[in-house]
Formats: C-alpha cells, sequence, structure tokens
C-alpha cells in the first residue's frame, strides 16, 4: 500500500447504512467521493459482497441483492480476494478475539492494508488496539 495514501475498508454494515440510507450514509458517501477523486483508497473484502448478497437475498429477493453487487461494483473500490497471508491473519484474528469469521476476515484486510475500518458492528470494539476504526452511528436498541 502507498503510505501517502489514505486507505480505508468497508465493513458490511457500512456498506448497507449506505444502500440503505441508514444514519452515517453521508460519511461511507464522503468516503466513497475521496475515492473517486484519488485521495484514498477503499479495500473490500470478498466476503463483504457474499454477506451483502445473502442478508438482502433474505431480506428484499433475489433482483435486489444482484442489483447491490452490481452498484458495489460500480463504485470506486478495490475488491479483495482470499490470499495464503490474508486467510492466516484472519485465523489469527479469530482465534484471539470473539468475531464472527467474516469479521475476522473483514479486519484482517484492514490489518493488513494499514487501513480504517468503517463500520456499524460493536464486535469490533475488541479489535481496536491493533486496528484502527471509524464508528458509524449505532442503531439503537429497544
Amino acid at each position: 500500500m502507498n503510505d501517502n495514501i489514505e486507505a480505508y475498508v468497508l465493513d458490511t454494515s457500512a456498506w448497507l447504512t449506505l444502500i440503505e440510507d441508514e444514519n452515517g450514509a453521508d460519511v461511507v458517501q464522503q468516503i466513497l467521493e475521496k475515492s473517486r477523486e484519488g485521495g484514498i483508497t477503499v479495500f473490500v473484502s470478498f466476503i463483504t459482497f457474499m454477506e451483502v448478497y445473502y442478508i438482502t437475498l433474505q431480506e428484499h429477493g433475489t433482483d435486489e441483492a444482484q442489483e447491490r453487487v452490481k452498484l458495489m461494483t460500480s463504485l470506486p473500490i478495490l475488491r479483495i480476494e482470499s490470499s495464503q497471508t490474508l486467510s492466516i491473519l484472519a485465523a489469527e484474528i479469530k482465534a484471539l478475539n470473539k468475531l464472527s469469521v467474516a469479521d475476522a476476515w473483514i479486519a484482517a484486510l484492514a490489518k493488513e492494508q494499514c487501513a480504517i475500518l468503517v463500520h456499524k458492528d460493536p464486535e469490533y470494539e475488541q479489535i481496536e488496539a491493533f486496528v484502527q476504526t471509524l464508528k458509524l452511528p449505532y442503531k439503537s436498541t429497544k
């Protein structure tokens, strides 16, 4: 990664915040606009695409799931696939923290790229010692 360019990783919750226009969508939109201008790099894990697709499939059906993934791929991001190095890092993060497998992959990507992890997921609070995060407003629990 170029140390002169700020980098972000968008968690699944950040994507859903943007797509569903939840509180914090403006922050995600600003990050994507800066990426389009070339001022920052935005990384997205392969597993985030799977999560957005399956969550949308369950809640809204196939057509909407396909549209959301199409939207994601049209934006100025770098999709990162699995690699041996990334899988080992994700496994280490998973073994030492109470994260889902998907969140461990996403956190590993942020750590590997020295990127800021943008999220709306309290699970990530436990990794703030080694991954810089940008918390979007959490959904209120009623």
